[in-house]
């Protein structure tokens, strides 16, 4: 898991890859721009940063994370290094892990807005977040349930409010259980309401709509980009069926007794 910090100079710069004693970090949730937008892993080795519409979202995860007293920071972006399969192939299959895991998670809304007041008033931004492109994306889902702490930021950085204050909005516009909204473990509700959550959301390639459900349902799969939808849905279920037969087994050994 590779980290980003302030350096020296001010500059963003990455981590080593960290396999243990990983220090406090804030999380980033955002919806993606167009690919040339976005600040990349080889943006940050050796490519341009600043001239992309992306950075700015980057400076704002690390003035925030600063602000809660987090020297470090996660963005899918540009933490992964997306052409070695091996690590992409872990980053998946990690992420709700390190979600879970993060100090903070911070939710960036591109497509919601906020007058310049200091007081931010709810019914400025309440139609323009029910309809955040954010609600819509696979990825996100696992984004909203698995940090403890989740708040959400408008476009120009002021806050909305978190999973606690907004709960019952954000049940109604996902249609989660509070609990779940809450922290409750996934696993405590069916395969078929946690399926539901994310019935209509939608991912850029259609095996991610897959493989974003992995910590939803707690299993691993190996990544193969191409086989298409219903193949990598097929292979989502059937691990599905393993991990969920033991406690099935239980559940009826109690009943006979």
């Amino acid at each position: 898991m590779r980290l980003l910090q302030v350096d020296e100079n001010s500059e963003l710069s990455l981590t080593d890859d960290l396999t243990n004693n990983i220090p406090p970090y804030a999380i980033f949730s955002h919806t993606w721009g167009k690919d040339h937008e976005e600040v990349g892993f080889k943006d940050l080795t050796i490519g341009p940063r600043k001239t992309k519409a992306g950075y700015r979202k980057l400076r704002f995860c690390a003035e925030q994370a600063a602000r809660n007293g987090l020297q470090y920071f996660w963005v899918d972006t540009c933490c992964i290094n997306k052409s070695d399969s091996t690590e992409l192939s872990e980053a998946i299959n990690s992420m709700f892990r390190w979600y879970r895991n993060a100090a903070k998670c911070y939710v960036y809304l591109s497509d919601v807005s906020t007058d310049n007041h200091d007081q931010v008033n709810s019914q400025s931004w309440e139609s323009a977040f029910r309809q955040s492109r954010w609600f819509t994306r696979g990825w996100t889902l696992q984004e909203l349930l698995a940090p403890p702490s989740v708040e959400f930021f408008c476009s120009n950085g002021k806050r909305l409010g978190d999973k606690k204050s907004l709960e019952r909005l954000l049940q109604e516009i996902t249609g989660i259980a509070i609990s779940a909204l809450r922290g409750a473990p996934p696993s405590e509700f069916s395969i078929k309401e946690r399926m539901s959550w994310a019935k209509t959301r939608q991912t850029k390639r259609e095996e991610d709509k897959a493989y974003s459900l992995l910590g939803i349902f707690d299993i691993h799969i190996p990544l193969i980009y191409g086989e298409g939808e219903k193949s990598v849905f097929r292979r989502l279920q059937e691990e599905i069926d393993k991990s969920s037969r033991p406690v099935q087994g239980r559940k009826c050994a109690k009943m006979i007794h």
